[in-house]
């Protein structure tokens, strides 16, 4: 069983900036970020995969959002700038085994989670 112990989240307002943070018991193929705001559906924020660094995005987040790892320490972290309301939601952290390409966007493809932290944007 993999555990994933995340940290970082909080509130800013818009135009702000969080680093979320990650840290993995051991190394899967590969981590990402869902996020889920109330009464909504769980959705993929982005993903990196361990072994060459490869990293997906969710449109909405392209251009203001990175996600990186440190191998050393089995972390992976979300850094968000230019935050916006509508990024205000519960903010997950997830590993997966043998996640294809078509699969890296489904939360359902990911067998491991953490406990989640919220990021709440306003002014």
């Amino acid at each position: 069983q993999v555990q994933l112990v995340e940290s970082g989240g909080g509130w800013v307002q818009p135009g702000g900036s969080l680093r979320l943070s990650c840290v993995a018991s051991e190394r899967t193929d590969a981590m990402g970020w869902f996020r889920q705001a109330p009464e909504k559906e769980r959705e993929f924020v982005a993903v990196i995969r361990w072994n060459g660094g490869s990293t997906y995005y969710r449109d909405s987040v392209k251009g203001r959002f990175t996600i990186a790892r440190d191998s050393t320490k089995n972390t992976v972290f979300l850094q968000m700038n230019n935050l916006k309301p509508e990024d205000t939601a519960t903010y997950y952290c997830a590993a997966g085994r043998r996640l294809i390409q078509s699969s890296l966007g489904r939360a359902s493809a990911y067998q491991y989670w953490g406990q989640g932290t919220p990021v709440t944007i306003s002014s």
